[in-house]
């Protein structure tokens, strides 16, 4: 009986754990300014959430924001999964001090937490503070651990016999991993995609102090936005963009996760 009733309990668990939050910023969100100055969950006595919705596109120009936040989040995305895959490939297919030891170093970044001071001068001496390809660079170094950690546990599963087949077929390094590992590796590129963006997509602190305002990502827009004081205690046009920053993750997602899970499964736990 126990048994049975502990996946009941787990759903109802995550049903509050997400659920709750959820519908308090929707809820929230479809209010009007009177109902929505102290956030709770009752539901709004009359739906304003399109309106709301309208009402922060336009005057917070979410289109603008949301091509920055594209600028850095493409590039970013892209220049992580090629290096990280490369990189992972060759550290699960040698076996050697030196290798474990670069692995080691490789995902030493998901445990160790980067230096932001440290990271800004570096970038000011360069001359990149400021800039997309400095924000860019960051996001890079900070998100490149997680890929080599994901990569290598899956590229270990996949039998080194194609990879032998293609040589001796006169392929090199680099068709090899092109046309036989790369294919492969979709369910777990999936998975880093969608973790890759969602911390670089919801970014504001990194943004703040390497960008500093000069390009208007989606976070960064809503905190301008709210510090400058024209969503001053107005929770409800804060949750509404809050939706629309959101809805391009959830999307993808949606979209992608039979990938996601078979990646998070077959790169974390084998």
């Amino acid at each position: 009986m126990t048994r049975r009733l502990q996946p009941v309990a787990a759903l109802l668990l995550v049903a509050v754990v997400i659920g709750v939050p959820l519908w308090l910023v929707v809820a929230t969100a479809g209010k009007s300014q009177g109902e929505a100055v102290d956030p709770d969950l009752t539901p709004p006595s009359s739906w304003h959430l399109w309106e709301n919705l309208r009402q922060v596109w336009v005057d917070a120009d979410i289109p603008a924001a949301f091509l920055g936040s594209m600028i850095i989040v493409v590039p970013t995305v892209a220049i992580v999964l090629i290096i990280g895959s490369m990189a992972a490939w060759v550290l699960a297919r040698r076996t050697s001090r030196l290798t474990a030891t670069l692995y080691a170093l490789g995902i030493s970044g998901i445990i160790l937490p980067p230096a932001v001071v440290t990271v800004v001068l570096l970038l000011r001496r360069l001359g990149l503070a400021g800039t997309v390809t400095g924000m860019i660079g960051v996001y890079v170094g900070i998100y490149l651990s997680t890929v080599i950690f994901f990569v290598t546990g899956f590229v270990r599963t996949i039998p080194e016999s194609l990879e032998e087949a293609a040589q001796i077929d006169g392929a090199g390094p680099v068709a090899v991993f092109r046309r036989v590992v790369l294919p492969l590796l979709r369910p777990v590129l999936a998975t880093a995609t969608i973790l890759i963006c969602l911390y670089v997509w919801n970014d504001v602190f990194y943004a703040f102090f390497v960008i500093g305002g000069r390009v208007d990502t989606l976070p960064l827009n809503l905190f301008q936005v709210a510090s400058a004081g024209l969503y001053l205690n107005n929770w409800h046009l804060i949750f509404a963009y809050v939706i629309l920053m959101s809805l391009p993750l959830v999307v993808t997602f949606a979209l992608a996760q039979r990938k996601i899970i078979a990646g998070i499964t077959s790169g974390a736990v084998k």
